[in-house]
């Protein structure tokens, strides 16, 4: 399973919000940003759920890269 996918399933929104909230992260956008400015983007995330999703993006990807790392 992708991360974006347990991501989406751990908040219980849809994939797509969760690409287009990385994205943005990605990019470097803050979270207070992407909760006020881009919320038609993010199909209405709310701050509690950017944070939340930025915190387990954060911690995933580190599983991710130390799984490549042994």
């Amino acid at each position: 399973m992708k991360i974006n996918e347990i991501i989406a399933e751990e908040l219980g929104v849809k994939v797509w919000q969760v690409d287009a909230a990385i994205k943005l992260i990605d990019e470097g956008n803050t979270i207070p940003f992407i909760s006020r400015y881009r919320k038609p983007v993010t199909g209405e995330l709310n701050d509690l759920q950017l944070r939340t999703l930025d915190e387990r993006l954060k911690y995933l990807r580190g599983l991710e890269e130390r799984k490549t790392q042994v």
